[in-house]
């Protein structure tokens, strides 16, 4: 027996050394042409299915590989993918790669609408934003991954507020009253652009850690194909997908601090004492409290975020996969503002019958759970009175408040702002949303005919938003219904289904090539709002109740389109696209709309008399005019009478029951979209081999038949305004971009881009008939009721300024209600003084992004500037005055920011140009620097740590006033602050 043991032992030792002597490794670094390491880069062994990617240095290892020949795949992006064939012996085998850059990435494909295409022969005016570029930090929205990174796109912001959205503009949009906000597409899924309730912001629902790369689509003939949405620019989101090879495991958290940046100076308790001491009457003085009150204190805090991510992604045979999953828990530095969100995506892209029949599907879920802050406590934290104390003894939930009466008649005073921590402490308001939206994709390449594809794609986006407000019983701001508690709920369906033929080919014989793509879609939109009764808070006594349980709007759209792109001999490219589509939002008569497009290109540099430079390595002329559409912000059924009802006015009474009335509601049966005419020329050049390249674009667009609103008779029996198309508006504007490298060598590297967009727009037609002198009010202030500052007019831009010019004393200080008598009659008045001045639109943008590599350490930087952009302080025009501060006719003392002293205006003055105010501004948005320590373990199923540091809006240079210069609208009012931002973050690659 023992004989047989030893017999037994003895071969599985040599059956084990011989299984030894068969297997080898292959290591060995990857470099660029310069001999820099290249970290990161993929290298692959197909027929094993074995892949890893390199180091800090550049430095790869693949164990346990059998013997024998191999073809392995080496690949970075910006460069060319090497294929080398290995022999593996036992032992290592020493394997050095250099990767040769793309010449300026001509032949990186890119996204276009339904298609790809060779950079090299794209016909318009298209941008493109990858990983690498994107904003770093604390990112829980899309949209803010590319503020200040493209040329002609403007991407604002819209507060603090944890997951909050951003105003996007490409090129300042192209309407007034309908939507100016651009298409978005994910993964050939158009998104409804419907807000979703429960969620500050809809697109916070897509988790940004999943996108691979943004295109935007700027001029009409990169748009046109999207036909009556398009007018406004297409932003196409790629997301993330899986890769032939081993699978890749990564996982990433990022941890930060956020703390306010700027807080709004008021007068502290001292100097609020002193001031009444010495200006108030005794009733006045009388009611100057002891305490010491930083009321932004009391509802700022520090806030702290997490978000982390986990994907996994690979190939399994013929099918890439990648399964990601994340977590962000969110605090704002509002009290009690949180957002937490639980994100997956799932991503296959199978392939069958010799490759011919491609499959791609893309599904995305995510749940999020909103506590939104009671952002009224903003403005409220401005102007209470400091000398007071957060809590006193009363019937308030013991939050001290301004009140009238005494005894058990005491209750806030109506007038007075409330308690700043009361209005957050007694309100909940809680929200909670599901979105999930994806597609199916089938493209399919015909056996007889392998340049035909035929492509199908399916797809949906479903949301259901919901949640409730609720305020106590004994709470100031609701103090007189005991409380409230409101539910509300929306589901909504988009439905997406297109089919297209797409015919490719090269025909060498004559030096040309050919893309055709013809195809039909079919979108249907629908959202169901459901309606609840308003309860007190002991959630049985109803306040109010709605006239219907629900609201059901939907609307649908039919399209045909086609493309047909033709280039001769490398050089000369000429395209044509025409999309047709009909909405529902529309009379039958109106339905359909032609928005057709048209492009040359001319690669200058393939010319005879250029081909031999090295210096030169692209020069492309690129012409192009086209017709869009707008139809989003059109209500769905405006074209059709209708009835508006009355809830608590308007009522008539029969015995003890009062019925709600109907009116007639004022519409055009002749509606239709909005339409925009685009020109654009357009330079495309790069030197040093990509080294330095960039563009240069000039556009102009002319918007027809804009919504606007008319006054219409009166005794028509409608309201007296009119909502049709009548308005015309242009816009033009120059768009400079510039990338390079001005180091590139081993361990260092130097990367810069810049980018600078001039625009301006102009409104030149309101109305049915000429009338030079017809304005719409728009921008409704603070302060007043019925009070709007800002207007739409002929020959200026949209929401230009409407003020009186303020009359300065020999001090320099404003002069109490005095202005300018512009028309010279002696009076002072709205008609003949008031006068437009300045726009909140910047005139200039510019934005600069930098990162420095050394070795395993890299440091990045972007900033961004706006400059001619006006803001009205309506903080300032609302608080700044004696009246307000010394507030007699209610009986209260308010705070006053402290440039009151500057003033000393005894009333509020609202519509002096003095508070409308230069802008401009320049901020860095982040610094960042991070260190690649390689792989953590020497095995080589471990891949890289990565640790980052970086710190959001760093700072801000602007001489604006105010807590900060960036508002979209041009009125600064209520804005939650946007914080400053400490991250720590980790990502550990397997």
């Amino acid at each position: 027996m023992k004989k047989h043991y030893m017999l037994l032992m003895l071969f599985f030792v040599v059956l084990s050394s011989w299984s030894y002597a068969q297997t080898g490794s292959i290591s060995g670094q990857v470099l660029d042409e310069t001999n820099q390491p290249l970290p990161g880069a993929s290298i692959s062994i197909t027929s094993l299915n074995r892949a890893t990617s390199t180091d800090g240095n550049g430095q790869f290892k693949l164990n346990a590989i059998p013997t024998g020949t191999y073809s392995i795949s080496a690949s970075f992006i910006g460069f060319e993918i090497l294929k080398r064939n290995v022999t593996v012996v036992s032992g290592d085998t020493k394997v050095n790669v250099k990767l040769t850059p793309l010449a300026q990435n001509l032949t990186e494909v890119v996204v276009i609408g339904y298609g790809t295409q060779q950079k090299k022969d794209v016909t318009g005016s298209i941008a493109t934003v990858g990983v690498k570029d994107f904003q770093k930090g604390t990112i829980t929205s899309p949209d803010q991954l590319i503020v200040g990174k493209i040329a002609g796109v403007q991407v604002t912001t819209n507060g603090g507020a944890p997951g909050s959205g951003s105003t996007i503009r490409i090129r300042g949009g192209a309407s007034l009253n309908a939507s100016n906000d651009p298409l978005i597409v994910v993964d050939g899924v158009p998104l409804s652009g419907s807000t979703i309730p429960g969620v500050s912001n809809a697109l916070a629902m897509i988790n940004p850690n999943d996108i691979e790369t943004f295109t935007v689509l700027k001029d009409a003939n990169a748009t046109a194909i999207y036909g009556s949405r398009a007018s406004n620019g297409v932003v196409l989101i790629t997301t993330k997908k899986g890769k032939s090879g081993a699978p890749i495991i990564n996982f990433s958290t990022q941890n930060s601090v956020a703390t306010v940046a700027k807080k709004v100076d008021v007068l502290s308790a001292d100097q609020m004492r002193t001031y009444v001491n010495e200006n108030g009457n005794a009733a006045q003085v009388a009611m100057v409290g002891t305490a010491n009150t930083d009321w932004q204190d009391e509802i700022y805090r520090k806030a702290f975020t997490t978000d982390n991510n986990f994907s996994v992604a690979g190939s399994t045979k013929d099918m890439p996969y990648r399964v990601s999953f994340g977590y962000l828990n969110q605090n704002g530095t509002l009290l009690t503002d949180n957002l937490k969100r639980t994100s997956a995506a799932v991503s296959l892209n199978p392939k069958f019958f010799d490759n011919h029949l491609k499959v791609d599907l893309n599904l995305k879920g995510s749940l999020s759970k909103s506590q939104f802050a009671n952002q009224d406590a903003i403005v409220n934290a401005i102007q209470f009175d400091p000398t007071q104390s957060v809590t006193a003894e009363n019937p308030f939930d013991n939050y001290f408040e301004w009140t009238t009466g005494s005894g058990t008649t005491l209750v806030p005073n109506p007038n007075a702002p409330r308690n700043p921590v009361s209005l957050i402490k007694n309100k909940d308001d809680d929200g909670n949303t599901k979105r999930s939206f994806g597609n199916v994709q089938f493209d399919y390449s015909f056996h007889f005919l392998p340049e035909l594809h035929a492509n199908l794609n399916l797809g949906y986006d479903v949301s259901r938003g919901k949640g409730a407000t609720f305020i106590f019983a004994n709470a100031a701001q609701s103090y007189s219904t005991q409380g409230s508690y409101h539910k509300y709920q929306s589901d909504i369906s988009n439905q997406v289904a297109e089919f297209y033929l797409n015919y490719n080919k090269d025909i060498k014989a004559i030096k040309s090539s050919i893309s055709a793509t013809a195809g039909y879609g079919y979108y249907a939109n629908k959202t169901k709002n459901l309606n609840f009764s308003t309860y007190r808070a002991d959630s049985t006594t109803v306040i109010s109740t709605p006239t219907f349980p629900y609201d059901q709007p939907e609307n649908r759209l039919l399209s045909y389109y086609g493309r047909l792109i033709y280039t001769y001999n490398d050089k000369y490219t000429v395209s044509g696209t025409v999309r047709t589509d009909g909405s529902s939002r529309f009379s039958e008569e109106n339905r359909w709309g032609v928005f057709p497009s048209a492009a040359f290109t001319w690669r200058i540099n393939q010319e005879n008399f250029l081909k031999g430079t090295t210096v030169l390595s692209d020069l492309k002329l690129r012409l192009s005019y086209g017709v869009t559409g707008q139809q989003e912000g059109i209500a769905n059924y405006s074209y059709l009478p209708n009835y508006s009802t009355s809830v608590n006015e308007a009522m008539y009474q029969i015995g003890d029951t009062f019925y709600s009335m109907n009116a007639p509601i004022a519409y055009d049966k002749n509606i239709k979209w909005e339409t925009t005419t685009t020109i654009n020329g357009g330079l495309d050049y790069g030197f040093l081999n990509g080294r330095i390249n960039g563009s240069l674009d000039i556009y102009k667009k002319k918007t027809k038949d804009l919504l606007s609103s008319i006054p219409i008779p009166i005794g028509s029996n409608f309201s007296n305004f009119l909502l049709t198309n009548v308005g015309n508006m242009e816009a033009s504007g120059v768009e400079f971009a510039i990338n390079g490298k001005p180091i590139l060598k081993n361990d260092f590297s130097w990367d810069l881009g810049f980018n600078v967009t001039y625009n301006k727009t102009k409104v030149t037609n309101l109305t049915a008939s000429y009338d030079p002198s017809y304005q719409i009010s728009t921008g409704g202030i603070k302060g007043a009721t019925g009070y709007y500052i800002q207007a739409h007019t002929l020959n200026a831009a949209p929401n230009t300024f409407f003020v009186y010019k303020q009359v300065y004393g020999d001090d320099g200080k404003p002069l109490q209600g005095v202005y300018a008598d512009l028309n010279g009659d002696g009076v002072i008045n709205e008609s003949g003084d008031r006068y437009f001045y300045k726009s909140p639109a910047p005139k200039i943008t510019l934005g600069f992004s930098t990162s420095v590599n050394y070795k395993q350490w890299a440091l990045s930087t972007v900033l961004r500037a706006n400059l001619g952009n006006y803001v009205y302080n309506n903080v300032a025009s609302s608080f700044t005055s004696r009246a307000s501060l010394l507030n007699s006719g209610a009986g209260i003392l308010n705070n006053v920011p402290t440039s009151f002293f500057d003033t000393q205006f005894i009333n509020n003055q609202l519509t002096t140009d003095f508070y409308v105010q230069n802008a401009s501004f320049m901020k860095m948005d982040n610094i960042g620097l991070s260190y690649n320590a390689g792989k953590i373990l020497h095995d080589h199923t471990m891949g890289n740590l990565t640790i980052s540091a970086n710190v959001q809006n760093v700072f801000t240079i602007t001489n604006y006033t105010g807590i900060d210069p960036e508002v979209y609208s041009g009125i600064d009012y209520q804005l939650y602050p946007r914080p400053r931002t400490f991250v720590l973050g980790l990502n550990l690659g397997f």
